[in-house]
């Protein structure tokens, strides 16, 4: 059985939570943080259409949703997590903002932008 499968409960009725509690403490804080945008900016990408066959799966109002919280996230715990893991989630919302902002038909003013209140105007 892998670690990240939760053990059964003694009696075979379900998860044993007390082992799943434990495994999660022993994770991490910066790598919780950083799966969890991982997780945002892939989901933003598809919306954003840039996933393969793109275009089935575009939706800006909720790839504006998901950069936002990204942007969200990102910037609420860089000072936590350091440059060394904020850089490149930095690097990475820039690069999806930027993508919003081409695959928009009518791009939102600087500073208005998906998640530009958190992050300032995002010019590329």
């Amino acid at each position: 059985m892998s670690d990240a499968t939760p053990s059964p409960a003694p009696s075979g009725d379900g998860p044993d939570f007390d082992s799943m509690t434990r495994d999660i403490a022993d994770v991490p804080a910066v790598e919780v943080i950083t799966t969890v945008a991982v997780h945002l900016m892939s989901s933003a990408a598809v919306n954003l259409g840039l996933a393969e066959e793109g275009d089935q799966h575009k939706d800006l109002d909720e790839a504006r949703k998901l950069i936002t919280a990204l942007a969200g996230l990102v910037t609420a715990s860089a000072t936590e997590i350091s440059n060394f893991h904020a850089g490149p989630l930095r690097d990475g919302l820039k690069s999806l903002q930027l993508a919003f902002r081409e695959a928009s038909v009518v791009p939102d003013e600087p500073g208005q932008g998906p998640g530009e209140k958190y992050t300032g105007p995002v010019f590329g």
